[in-house]
């Protein structure tokens, strides 16, 4: 493959009305490798697509949700695993996060800290918001 190829396409469906996720998003995007082809999808004004690829828009809120090259939809850690797989010098932290002991506990603090912060801009799905 030649550097002016893209290397792969990966659509990541992200909350763009969350602070913390437009700046992991900036982040990722400076680490990229040259090539890499990554369309950001913001699941609050594409409910459409998500519906269409069988994604429950409420539960995109809840957490992150990456397409594969194959059309395969990872959730959550797993999605997140998929992105540091592709960055170069953070691949080590995709494993780390997939290990059988820190992937339960780091679920569980994602999924308290994503609900806590919707709950907080009463974004919460079920919460009667």
């Amino acid at each position: 493959m030649n550097s002016q190829s893209k290397r792969s396409s990966l659509r990541v469906f992200y909350d763009a009305d969350c602070p913390r996720c437009r700046k992991d998003r900036v982040w990722y995007e400076k680490r990229v490798e040259y090539g890499e082809d990554i369309q950001w999808v913001d699941i609050n004004t594409h409910k459409d697509d998500l519906e269409a690829l069988g994604i429950d828009p409420k539960r995109a809120l809840l957490e992150l949700h990456v397409q594969d090259e194959q059309g395969r939809i990872w959730r959550e850690l797993d999605a997140y695993r998929l992105l540091f797989g592709r960055l170069p010098r953070y691949r080590w932290l995709g494993w780390v996060i997939g290990l059988p002991l820190v992937k339960p506990l780091l679920s569980w603090l994602y999924r308290l800290w994503v609900r806590r912060r919707l709950k907080r801009q009463g974004r919460l799905p079920g919460s009667g918001n």
